[in-house]
């Protein structure tokens, strides 16, 4: 009976292995990810794993909706209350507090990469829809809009993975890239730079 008291649910086991996936996924990419790993990594077997995600796909899509799933959460919390003008500024600056979690970003990163397998990128077009809708909806934004606020996102990604503010300091290269946070996530900005 002492035990029960410690015994995790399913739905959390199954999120503790989601989480561990999305490591191994994030430093290997969706091949060279062994399935063999994330399980012994998580305590369980092999074939354990595949009865719980079916296949490495299944766990795969099962990491992305996780990772979509806090997106679309992270800006829907930034966006309440606020009136629509400040909407999509408090989305751009929640989603920067989402890159410092490296694994997380670089599986985002991974999910495009994968893209190759019809399946799943069926599934990473369809989650990507949904965000940009959502972004559409809880702020008003038109095409251009989201073109600058999306297109920002996929920058601010290329600028964490490479992990540029560590070079800005002494690579003036780098530092043109590093800008304050005001910056990035103004969208009329990034439209009139050049």
């Amino acid at each position: 009976m002492a035990a029960t008291g410690t015994r995790r649910s399913a739905v959390e086991r199954r999120a503790e292995i989601i989480e561990i996936a999305i490591q191994h996924f994030a430093t290997h990419g969706y091949n060279g990810t062994s399935t063999d790993h994330v399980a012994r990594e998580a305590g369980i077997s092999q074939p354990y794993l595949f009865r719980l995600f079916g296949t490495k796909r299944e766990l795969f899509l099962a990491c992305h909706a996780a990772m979509s799933e806090r997106i679309a959460r992270s800006f829907a919390d930034a966006a309440r209350g606020l009136p629509p003008d400040e909407r999509m500024p408090a989305m751009g600056k929640a989603y920067s507090s989402l890159l410092a979690d490296r694994p997380s970003l670089l599986f985002q990163m991974q999910s495009y990469a994968a893209c190759a397998d019809p399946e799943i990128r069926t599934r990473v077009r369809e989650a990507f829809a949904a965000l940009v809708r959502q972004v559409a909806e809880e702020t008003g934004a038109g095409p251009e809009d989201l073109w600058g606020f999306f297109s920002n996102g996929m920058l601010l990604n290329v600028i964490a993975a490479l992990e540029l503010d560590e070079l800005a300091p002494g690579e003036e290269w780098a530092a043109c890239w590093v800008e304050p946070e005001t910056m990035l996530h103004d969208a009329d900005a990034v439209r009139h730079r050049g």
